[in-house]
């Protein structure tokens, strides 16, 4: 109403040249938000549970993704035998454990 069309005309190929970089600089900024909140701790979590798996030895005393708790009688490349009660004994994937519990923790 104040300003005439023809000057809001020519300014607005500067401002919007401007704004051109602001708006890459959110998408940007959030990307690198996703990462140092979701996908970098993910990443570190996914490397100690391989780690913790490959580590995986005979006596081990363990818990399985269903919450079954024994203690590893044999291992192979990808079984595990653990005994859950004495005289039984099931197998699991190595895949399937969910954590190493402290020594003595099952009895």
């Amino acid at each position: 109403m104040f300003i005439s069309s023809a000057f809001a005309q020519t300014a607005a190929p500067a401002a919007s040249a401007q704004g051109g970089l602001v708006s890459l600089i959110l998408p940007i900024g959030l990307l690198v938000v996703f990462y140092f909140l979701m996908i970098r701790p993910q990443m570190k979590k996914q490397k100690e549970q391989r780690t913790m798996i490959d580590n995986l030895s005979k006596g081990d005393e363990i818990v399985t993704n269903g919450g079954l708790l024994g203690r590893i009688t044999k291992l192979s490349e990808t079984i595990l035998h653990v005994e859950v009660a004495p005289g039984t004994e099931v197998q699991v994937q190595r895949s399937a454990v969910l954590q190493v519990l402290p020594k003595g923790s099952y009895k």
